[in-house]
C-alpha cells in the first residue's frame, strides 16, 4: 500500500492511495468465507455453498466492498495522524482516478481532493483591548416587572360605572329605523363587549360614565368598523349577515367587570415565585432585578462574543479557501438544489466557517473544553427563560432539568446548545486574558448601541 500527500496550493491537497492484491486479498477470503455460512443459494443447504461458486457469484462484489473499507480506513487514519486541518471531506478527484475495474484488476489507485484550513493567527494577548457591557438595572425596570406581577396576579371584579378597560355585559336588542325593539330582530342576551378595543371613537364615548342597569343606543357595525368577524361574534349571526348589519342596537347593561391588579402581598409573592421565596417588598423587588440582571447579562454576553468575533475578523482580514472543493461539497450536501442555490449560498457561509475556526484555534490556546454537563447547563437557562415568557417561575429543579434534556434529544437543537456553551466558556476566557474595558450602560443605551454596531 502507498500513501502520498501533495499540496496543490496553500489551502488544498492531493492525496492518492494505491491499495495493492496483498492489502486485501486475506480480508476478501474472510469475508467470503463468512458469507459462504449464511449464503442461501436454491439447491444447497445453507452453508453448503461449494466455495468456488460463492467466489463466482459475489466475489467481485465482496471484493470491491473491502477494498473501499480498507480505503476508508487508511484516508481516515492518515489524516488522524498526520494532522491535516481539513474542512469537509475528501472528495474524489474522477480525473486523477484511474479506471476502475474489481472483477479483472488486482492494484487500485484512488486520488482525493482535500479542503485545508487556511492559516492565520486568531491568539488573543493583554495586546488586545476589547469592551464589554454592565447594563444597569434602575428602579423603572423593576416598577415595570412589579406592576407586571401584579397585573398578573389581579382578577376581575364588580363595578358600578363603566372606565376604560372595564367588561360589559347586557341586553343586546335591534332597533328599528325610530329607535324602538324591531319586532322579530336580533336579540343576544348577556353579550359582552369591551368599548376600549371599539375602532370608532363616537361609538366607544357612548359608554362614558355608563353605569349598571343604564339603557344605552349604539351602532355595532360603525363601532367595529363593520368588521363581518366581529360583528359576527358579538351578534351571534353569520358572517354574510354580519356584512349587511348596519341598525343600530340598545344594550341595557347587566354588569361591568374591571380587571383590578393584585396589590402587593404574601399571597401575590407566593403566586408568582412560589411559597416563601420571599417574605417581603424588599425581597420581592430584590428577586426581579436579579432576574431582570440575569437576562440583561446573558444579552451583554452575547453581544461581547458578536464583538469579539467582528474584531478578530477585522484583525485577520481576507483569508483563501480551497473553494471549488468547499463548493463540490456543498453541492454533495444539496443534492435537490440547483448550481444557483451553492452560489447564492457560499460566499454566505465563509464567515461562518472562518469563525468556526477562529473559535477553535481560541479554544485550543485558552485550553476551553466542554462537557456534557455544561451543555445540560446551557439548556437549563434557555429552559427556565421559555418557561418564564409565560409567567412560570420557580419551577422545580427537576423540572427544568428534564424539559433541558428533551431539548437536547433534537439534533439541531442540541447542535446550537453546544455552540451557544462554547462561545460563553469562550467568552468568560477571553475576558481573562485580554485588556477589557467594562462599560456600565443603561438598556437604552445598550441597545442603541447594538443597533449602532
Amino acid at each position: 500500500m502507498n500513501i502520498s500527500f501533495e499540496n496543490v496550493s496553500k489551502v488544498s491537497a492531493l492525496l492518492t492511495l494505491t491499495i495493492e492484491k496483498a492489502d486485501y486479498a486475506d480480508r476478501v477470503k474472510k469475508a467470503l468465507k463468512d458469507f459462504s455460512k449464511k449464503a442461501s443459494i436454491p439447491g444447497f443447504r445453507a452453508g453448503k455453498v461449494p466455495a468456488s461458486l460463492i467466489e463466482k457469484r459475489f466475489g467481485t462484489e465482496i471484493k470491491a466492498e473491502e477494498i473501499n473499507k480498507i480505503l476508508g480506513e487508511e484516508v481516515n487514519k492518515y489524516i488522524r495522524e498526520n494532522k491535516v486541518n481539513m474542512l469537509a471531506e475528501p472528495l474524489p478527484n474522477e480525473e486523477k482516478t484511474p479506471a476502475l475495474d474489481f472483477s479483472t484488476q488486482d492494484d487500485f489507485t484512488f486520488a482525493f481532493d482535500i479542503a485545508l484550513a487556511p492559516e492565520f493567527d486568531a491568539k488573543i494577548s493583554k495586546k488586545d483591548k476589547l469592551t464589554c457591557y454592565d447594563i444597569k438595572v434602575d428602579d423603572a425596570l423593576v416598577d415595570q416587572q412589579v406592576q407586571s406581577y401584579c397585573q398578573r396576579g389581579g382578577q376581575h371584579v364588580k363595578a358600578d360605572n363603566y372606565k376604560a378597560g372595564d367588561m360589559v355585559k347586557g341586553l343586546l336588542t335591534q332597533l328599528d329605523a325610530e329607535g324602538n325593539a324591531l319586532e322579530g330582530g336580533i336579540s343576544v342576551e348577556e353579550a359582552v363587549m369591551l368599548p376600549e378595543y371599539m375602532k370608532s371613537d363616537e361609538e366607544k364615548g357612548k359608554f362614558e360614565g355608563a353605569k349598571v342597569g343604564d339603557i344605552m343606543t349604539f351602532n355595532p357595525s360603525k363601532a367595529y368598523n363593520e368588521s363581518q368577524t366581529e360583528l359576527a361574534s358579538l351578534l351571534r349571526i353569520s358572517k354574510e349577515e354580519a356584512a349587511e348589519m348596519k341598525a343600530d342596537f340598545s344594550l341595557q347593561i347587566s354588569e361591568i367587570m374591571r380587571y383590578e391588579p393584585a396589590k402587593l402581598s404574601q399571597e401575590l409573592y407566593d403566586q408568582m415565585l412560589g411559597k416563601d421565596v420571599v417574605k417581603s417588598e424588599e425581597e420581592f423587588r430584590q428577586f426581579i432585578a436579579n432576574d431582570i440582571k440575569k437576562n440583561f447579562d446573558s444579552e451583554a454576553e452575547y453581544q461581547f462574543t458578536q464583538d469579539l468575533r467582528s474584531y478578530l475578523l477585522n484583525r485577520i482580514g481576507e483569508v483563501e479557501f480551497a473553494e471549488d472543493i468547499l463548493k463540490r461539497f456543498m453541492k454533495l450536501r444539496n443534492q435537490d438544489k440547483d448550481d444557483a442555490y451553492v452560489e447564492d449560498n457560499f460566499k454566505k457561509s465563509l464567515p461562518e466557517l472562518l469563525w468556526h475556526l477562529v473559535k477553535e484555534q481560541l479554544c485550543d490556546q485558552l485550553e476551553v473544553k466542554v462537557q456534557h454537563e455544561d451543555v445540560l447547563e446551557t439548556a437549563k437557562t434557555f429552559a427556565r427563560i421559555q418557561f418564564a415568557q409565560y409567567g412560570m417561575i420557580n419551577l422545580p429543579e427537576e423540572n427544568i432539568t428534564s424539559y433541558a434534556a428533551e431539548m437536547l434529544k433534537n439534533e439541531q437543537q442540541a447542535q446550537g446548545l453546544v455552540e451557544r456553551t462554547v462561545e460563553n466558556k469562550l467568552a468568560a476566557k477571553v475576558k481573562e486574558t485580554v485588556t477589557l474595558k467594562v462599560k456600565e450602560v443603561s438598556m437604552d443605551e445598550f441597545r442603541k448601541l447594538v443597533e449602532k454596531n
